[in-house]
């Protein structure tokens, strides 16, 4: 009895190491002799023991492989691109993944290079920056086609990072800064322009105000004189003496303004009666010679 089952625990341990488990979104290569004999999904499976052996685990979830790709714009600048791309190994294509491609990530790399390569130097770097997402379905694209023969889906391409040499990116923030410079100092002007014009349309309608105000005071005085020569009329004085009687009181009220302002400059008038008298008798001889010289250059015009 003892005999059997001392040959009944190696049998059982030979058993039990042929099975083993298989996690989910993995698939396991059986070969046997060295030849491939099947793929076995999730779950717990068995092999020969001895016979049969694991040759490789493939994930079957998606994968992200980052490359960095140094390339030169059309423009003779050199920028570095950051790629990512995220693909997946064909549940029905498991056996191609495996025994076509030695070193796959190798492979996708060189495919993003080639494409890269292709693409950015058609472009000046700031289309770079622009059309980034066309150079991700590019390489995409060429990736899919190149791929899908191997088991590899291409299921995203992304362009997750552009960057140009140090000096570049100073040189480009310095063109940045100078046009927002040029564009501030525009406004400025602009701002300055407008306040200019604002002022000199408040200037302008104040100086004609101003001088509406001036007009309607001088009518005014011409309205009051003439009611003050109609009131000495009125009293018996003709209109010479009332117009020099006028001129009196006024030179009189002109001298008792500037006397009782503190502020006034020295201004020196003549203040006898006759100077009232003087200055209408000037001012009437001005208007005559003025009136007449007005009367012959019509006639010669004539």
């Amino acid at each position: 009895m003892i005999p059997n089952i001392v040959w009944a625990i190696p049998v059982i341990f030979i058993v039990l190491s042929g099975l083993f488990v298989v996690k989910q979104q993995t698939a396991v290569i059986i070969e046997r002799f060295g030849k491939f004999a099947g793929i076995r999904q999730a779950g717990l499976n068995f092999k020969i023991p001895i016979i049969d052996r694991i040759a490789g685990r493939i994930s079957l979830k998606i994968q992200q492989l980052d490359v960095i790709v140094e390339t030169k714009t059309q423009d003779d600048v050199f920028v570095h691109l950051k790629i990512s791309v995220q693909f997946l190994i064909q549940r029905d294509h498991v056996y191609n993944a495996f025994y076509k491609l030695q070193n796959p990530h190798e492979q996708i790399t060189a495919f993003i290079f080639d494409t890269v390569r292709a693409e950015v130097p058609k472009m000046i770097l700031d289309d770079v920056f622009v059309k980034k997402e066309e150079i991700a379905l590019a390489i995409q694209r060429e990736l899919k086609d190149a791929m899908l023969n191997y088991g590899y889906d291409i299921i995203k391409a992304l362009v997750t990072d552009i960057d140009p040499d140090e000096k570049v990116k100073i040189a480009m923030n310095r063109i940045n800064a100078a046009e927002r410079e040029k564009v501030a100092a525009q406004h400025e002007g602009d701002a300055q322009r407008i306040l200019i014009v604002e002022r000199a349309k408040a200037e302008a309608e104040s100086k004609r105000l101003q001088g509406k105000g001036i007009a309607d005071q001088r009518r005014e005085i011409a309205r009051g004189l003439e009611e003050s020569v109609d009131v000495l009329n009125r009293a018996g004085i003709n209109s010479q003496e009332a117009s020099a009687l006028i001129v009196i009181t006024q030179h009189y009220d002109t001298l008792q303004s500037i006397g009782s302002d503190t502020n006034s400059n020295l201004i020196l008038l003549p203040n006898n009666p006759t100077a009232a008298s003087t200055l209408l008798n000037d001012m009437v001889t001005s208007l005559v010679a003025a009136n007449k010289i007005n009367e012959s250059s019509n006639k010669t015009k004539k």
